[in-house]
């Protein structure tokens, strides 16, 4: 089979597609043949070596999959053939960006019916990070008002649907060139960050979904017990120590496989009320190009290697 691995840190170029060994699934595992697996900004670092999440190369990147299952070990939850979703292994190596993947069938779920394997690949790194920051940290329901920053990238515009979908009043934070793109998620207000200093307008949220590494600044914007949701500085201790003495509660997120939440997303997504937003699509062979279109910052959602 193909996979994409890398032999030392660097840029795009130390990507390289070889043919290795396919994977045997064990006992309660899976084999995924894989027909698309999207690319996320973590992949970027971690091939980059700013964030050396998997020691030292070489290891293949990628996480986020979908797609069929072709072999299934005794014990596993599914049968051959059947469509499957998920981020298996996160944060360890799962080697995403490749022909087949064999992974522990409680990490994936059923792909949602209404997607196809692009889309549905876009779902599961940045939507479970959405969903585990703002339901089940923030615990977020009808009538909160939640701000979210960078809420046209990949886990920002998810994080806008769900916080609708749980009946939130939603304010977003977004480049100007990317508003009508972010209200047609469904946010009620959105604020151009690069004009706009948003603790000016912003002092009342009981949740601030911060994906920008500004929680400091995101204190500001919420109210006495307020919860800041923090994925880039879910360990800095410092400012979660500041942000509780300011009487208002931290949670840091580090994103894992679950894939009871994953259910839950995929009945969203069928129902009308989630829509992943794939901006491009690139071949497996090419997963250089699409690791400089996310480092570039400009792309709306997600960024999607087709496979198959």
């Amino acid at each position: 089979m193909r996979a994409v691995i890398q032999n030392s840190f660097g840029g795009p170029e130390v990507l390289r597609t070889v043919e290795t060994e396919r994977p045997t699934p064990l006992a309660a595992e899976v084999l995924v043949r894989v027909h698309a697996s999207a690319v996320n900004p973590v992949d970027v670092a971690v091939r980059s070596g700013a964030f050396p999440l998997l020691g030292e190369p070489p290891f293949g990147v990628g996480w986020d999959i979908s797609g069929v299952v072709e072999e299934a070990g005794p014990g596993a939850r599914f049968a051959v053939g059947e469509e499957v979703y998920g981020m298996p292994f996160f944060p360890r190596a799962a080697t995403g960006y490749a022909d087949y993947v064999a992974v522990p069938s409680r990490q994936v779920a059923r792909k949602p019916a209404s997607l196809d394997h692009v889309h549905a690949a876009a779902l599961p790194l940045a939507a479970l990070t959405a969903w585990q920051g703002l339901v089940d940290a923030a615990r977020i329901g009808a009538g909160d008002r939640v701000l979210i920053h960078r809420a046209a990238g990949g886990v920002g515009h998810l994080a806008v649907q769900i916080a609708k979908a749980r009946g939130a009043h939603v304010t977003a934070l977004a480049g100007a060139a990317k508003h009508d793109f972010v209200r047609g998620l469904g946010a009620d207000e959105v604020i151009d960050y690069r004009t706009t200093d948003f603790t000016d307008v912003v002092r009342d949220a009981d949740v601030v979904f911060d994906s920008t590494a500004q929680g400091e600044r995101s204190l500001g914007a919420l109210r006495p017990g307020g919860t800041l949701v923090s994925i880039l500085e879910h360990g800095d201790r410092e400012l979660a120590a500041r942000v509780e003495a300011a009487g208002r509660r931290f949670a840091g997120i580090s994103v894992e496989p679950d894939y009871a939440s994953l259910e839950a997303i995929a009945e969203l997504v069928d129902a009308g009320r989630i829509r992943p937003h794939v901006d491009a699509t690139f071949p497996l062979t090419e997963a250089a190009k699409a690791h400089e279109l996310v480092a570039a910052g400009t792309a709306r959602g997600k960024i999607v290697l087709t496979v198959a």
